[in-house]
């Protein structure tokens, strides 16, 4: 049996043991990139402290819900106090009340909202409620896009804008993604096309407005408003799963950014504070579909949980306290943005960087990245020799060229500064 050289190594071996892979979600097992992952003991600010005493600056802040930074002290000290007083209730606490006034707050295109406890429950009921309003089944979903791991959800991409969309995951039959139908990201031309032939049958458009399950794509000029105008002419619902961009492109997430409104919105990472929360909501005549006051049926035991509203509620009060935080994560990620640029010119090495506000993706590509198929033609092994380079270097990155990284409030330049430094000796060795 070869050497065991780290704690984080004896404990990745032995959590193959009791848990899949060694993990309770997939891309933490690190198959993307090799090697065995990094177990994490602490957090704080933009650091984390894995269990052999190595301390990374992190750009994935726990897959987007850490804007604010770890362990932020004003988060931490208001579950505490609120913990005390219980864990659970089972029925309706003050807080959750004080939650939603402060989401809709946020986003005015919300008239109710419902708090579950992921973002795959959140998506799953916002596209049941969608068609139990529209009367209609079928369901358009963007390639590469990804709406948590509910079954109608996971279809396969690359399938084509008439195509019927097969399951992406054993276990699921054919029967249940045969509604569920998929186009290429950033393509309003597919969607016209696929509308012509199936336009009776389609009740609902589901979407990432700024795609960041296949690395961080922007949508295209005239894209989001296209599919809002597409929306209005065949009298479907538009969906915004704004789990990742929602409070971190702007205060109303992507839709306050790029002007557009849905008819539902999907929350989740940010609006819990790194605490298992999320929600969905929309128009009054949508909502009032579900039960108790309508025919759709959702519930959750644990849903509007008084330590994860908390978390959330907490999160969004430092949000709305800090009026230059978006200039500063714009700051912050334009000087990493236009510093990987020259890096990679002065390289010679292939690549582009693509960012919206404190999201980004360096692809290892040599054309612009605007679809699933496009983000394909990426060199994943370039990226693996990056991460692990960087890693080494004490830089915590998605470990998969086809996640989103992040920025947040607990960044500062001089660690953009680090970053860059050891980017440039990386990439050097890499080209």
């Amino acid at each position: 049996m070869p050497a065991i050289h780290s704690q984080s190594e004896r404990l990745s071996l032995e959590a193959e043991q009791h848990l899949p892979g060694g993990v309770n979600s997939p891309v933490r097992a690190f198959r993307a990139v090799g090697g065995h992952p990094v177990v994490i003991q602490s957090a704080s600010g933009c650091h984390m402290t894995d269990v052999d005493g190595n301390t990374y600056t992190d750009f994935v802040g726990s897959w987007g819900p850490m804007i604010l930074g770890h362990a932020h002290p004003a988060v931490i000290s208001a579950v505490q106090q609120v913990a005390q007083f219980g864990l659970s209730f089972g029925a309706t606490s003050p807080r959750e009340v004080e939650l939603a006034r402060a989401i809709k707050r946020f986003y005015p295109s919300i008239d109710l909202l419902r708090l579950v406890s992921s973002g795959t429950e959140a998506c799953m009921s916002a596209v049941r409620v969608a068609r139990g309003y529209s009367e209609k089944p079928g369901v358009i979903k963007f390639e590469g896009c990804y709406h948590g791991h509910s079954d109608c959800l996971l279809a396969k991409a690359g399938s084509g804008a008439m195509t019927l969309a097969l399951p992406d995951s054993a276990g699921v039959p054919p029967s249940v993604t045969q509604h569920t139908y998929t186009v290429p990201f950033n393509d309003l031309a597919a969607v016209r096309a696929l509308l012509a032939e199936k336009g009776q049958e389609i009740g609902v458009i589901v979407v990432e407005p700024v795609a960041g399950n296949m690395g961080l794509i922007p949508p295209l000029p005239g894209f989001l408003q296209g599919l809002r105008d597409l929306c209005n002419e065949h009298s479907m619902v538009l969906v915004f799963d704004e789990v990742m961009t929602g409070f971190r492109l702007s205060r109303s997430g992507a839709q306050g950014l790029y002007g557009v409104v849905p008819d539902m919105t999907v929350l989740g990472k940010i609006v819990g504070g790194g605490m298992p929360l999320a929600c969905y909501g929309g128009r009054r005549a949508l909502m009032e579909k579900v039960a108790p006051l309508g025919p759709v049926y959702q519930a959750g035991t644990l849903s509007g949980n008084p330590v994860a509203v908390t978390a959330g509620l907490t999160t969004l009060e430092q949000i709305d306290a800090q009026p230059d935080l978006y200039q500063h994560l714009e700051s912050i990620g334009a000087q990493l943005q236009t510093g990987l640029e020259k890096i990679l010119q002065d390289t010679g090495v292939v690549g582009r960087v693509q960012r919206v506000g404190s999201m980004w993706t360096l692809f290892f590509t040599d054309r612009p990245v605007v679809d699933y198929v496009t983000a394909k033609t990426c060199d994943t092994q370039r990226f693996a020799s990056f991460f692990r380079g960087m890693l080494e270097a004490g830089f915590y990155l998605p470990p998969s060229q086809f996640e989103a990284a992040f920025l947040g409030a607990a960044h500062r330049s001089q660690d953009i500064d680090a970053f860059l430094q050891a980017a440039s000796r990386v990439l050097g060795k890499v080209s």
